[in-house]
C-alpha cells in the first residue's frame, strides 16, 4: 500500500518483487513496475501490484535493460 512515502508500493515489497517471466527484480517507474531484463510494465492498483504476464505492457519504446 501507499505509505507515508507516497509510493504506490509498499518498499519491503518491491524488494522481493520479480518479474514472472523472467525471474528478475522489477524496479518502479512512476506508476509501473518494470522488469530490468525484458522491460515489461506491470500496473499497480490501490497498492497491489498486477503481475499477470498476460496484462502486463510491454517494454517503452526505446527502453534498454539494465544488464540483470
Amino acid at each position: 500500500m501507499a505509505g507515508e512515502n507516497s509510493s504506490p508500493v509498499d518498499p519491503e515489497l518491491l524488494a522481493i518483487l520479480a518479474c514472472p517471466k523472467c525471474k528478475v527484480r522489477v524496479e518502479l517507474e512512476q506508476d509501473r513496475l518494470v522488469c530490468v531484463k525484458c522491460g515489461r510494465r506491470y500496473r499497480v492498483e490501490d497498492g497491489i501490484p498486477i503481475m499477470l504476464i498476460d496484462e502486463a505492457e510491454p517494454a517503452a519504446a526505446g527502453w534498454k535493460p539494465k544488464g540483470e
